[in-house]
């Protein structure tokens, strides 16, 4: 106390290293200890429900017409956004507030689904127990993407709570916290931030993990820098056309409505270091044909098996089963596409690596969710079917781990993501 008898305010500790990922309630707990330790600076609110009922909790910390807004747990399979929103809050409270400037921090957009991947968080963090308790929604069901307008589907609760943040707090910027399970770091923006490129890649460098030069996430779109990828627009050319996603239907461009710009910001939990390689591939159509055929294989081996999944199974776990239909359902035109334009030109190591990780991450995901579904299944023809997936998720990261997939520890990829968004701020603050 000062001798006025005004409380002097707290500065939070910096957050001592991490060595793993927060489950969603426990994050929004710790954020509730930091709103009530700082009260001069913090507010948290509920801003909605989940489609479970689950809520939605943003953590606002100071105040001002200059929001951003920074998204966790957007894609419930990727848990290093929850840990790395939670992070960016205890950061933001150690420095001295920026006068105008505020932080509007959404813990956690898919809590249902996160609840389904809670699983592994609770023990050793290796790849075979990640799987064992994995879960990713099919396109639809992923609250970032939004419905045709005018068309049949609605936008689901998570949507809408979330464009009703953008429409509320017209943030100029908006940074959506994801992780790719296997590959290397990159950005994807809706329109160029100055200054950002560089220093994205140092601290990418710094965290010991590869750039994505030329990722499949980002086919077609523009690069201006390596790792760096910018949204395409509506109707936009030369797009993969196998998976129904269109970036300029999501909540991503929204906030552009308002002058804002979205970085997706992605980091990996097991870095393969060939994705940073941008040399021309010596041999892509052997290594792509490849792909693409034990793509397609593997599809047909696991859609033979989803008539085994028990009725029981199939209404308790429909987000599981749906998703294993759209990955199995993606599969052979995905491998189509390859075939048809890729397997002639010339491509850089990096895409030809991940179109080989995406080869076996695809069933790979599919087969993990569908030994989920076959878990209690009884009789001979069970016990066959779930052989049979344990064999293709043995085997898929087996060849993954040939590939030379590392472990990224939590720490460093944490701390990328958030030096990643503050020096997105950064950039755009004059």
């Amino acid at each position: 106390m000062t001798d006025t008898g005004r409380r002097v305010p707290r500065r939070e500790s910096p957050p001592g290293p991490l060595d793993r990922y927060p489950a969603a309630p426990r994050a929004a707990a710790a954020a509730r200890r930091l709103a009530l330790r700082h009260p001069e600076r913090c507010r948290i609110r509920e801003v909605g429900r989940s489609r479970g009922g689950r809520p939605l909790v943003l953590l606002s910390v100071d105040e001002g017409p200059q929001a951003v807004l920074v998204v966790g747990g957007p894609h419930p399979n990727e848990p290093v956004g929850v840990a790395a929103a939670l992070r960016l809050a205890a950061l933001t409270l150690a420095r001295p507030p920026r006068p105008g400037l505020a932080w509007h921090i959404l813990l956690c957009l898919d809590p249902d689904g996160a609840a389904l991947n809670e699983g592994w968080l609770s023990g050793p963090l290796t790849a075979p127990r990640h799987y064992e308790h994995f879960f990713r929604p099919a396109f639809e069901e992923q609250p970032e993407l939004l419905p045709p307008v005018g068309g049949e589907r609605r936008p689901m609760p998570e949507s809408l709570v979330l464009t009703g943040l953008i429409d509320e707090l017209r943030p100029f910027l908006q940074c959506s916290l994801h992780g790719v399970d296997f590959g290397g770091a990159f950005v994807q923006l809706t329109r160029p931030v100055p200054g950002l490129a560089g220093r994205f890649a140092r601290s990418v460098a710094r965290g010991g993990v590869p750039l994505d030069v030329d990722s499949y996430d980002a086919v077609g779109w523009d690069s201006p820098a390596p790792g760096v990828y910018v949204l395409p627009g509506r109707g936009r050319d030369g797009l993969p056309r196998a998976l129904p996603d269109d970036p300029a239907r999501s909540t991503w461009a929204y906030a552009g409505r308002y002058g804002g710009v979205t970085a997706l910001l992605e980091v990996p939990m097991w870095a393969v270091d060939s994705v940073g390689d941008a040399g021309l591939h010596p041999d892509v159509r052997r290594s792509v044909a490849a792909a693409a055929v034990a793509l397609r294989e593997r599809a047909e081996q696991l859609s033979e098996l989803l008539p085994l999944v028990p009725a029981h199974a199939r209404a308790a776990y429909g987000p599981l089963l749906r998703a294993v239909e759209f990955n199995l359902g993606a599969c052979p035109l995905l491998a189509r596409e390859w075939l048809a334009d890729w397997c002639e030109r010339p491509l850089a190591v990096s895409r030809v690596t991940t179109a080989r990780i995406v080869a076996e991450r695809i069933p790979l995901r599919a087969a993990s969710m569908l030994l989920r579904l076959l878990g209690d299944a009884g009789g001979p023809a069970a016990d066959a079917a779930r052989e049979r997936a344990r064999g293709i998720v043995t085997g898929s990261l087996e060849r993954l781990g040939r590939l030379g997939a590392r472990w990224v520890p939590v720490e460093a990829q944490v701390a990328h993501q958030t030096r990643a968004v503050l020096a997105a701020a950064d950039c755009l603050l004059p």
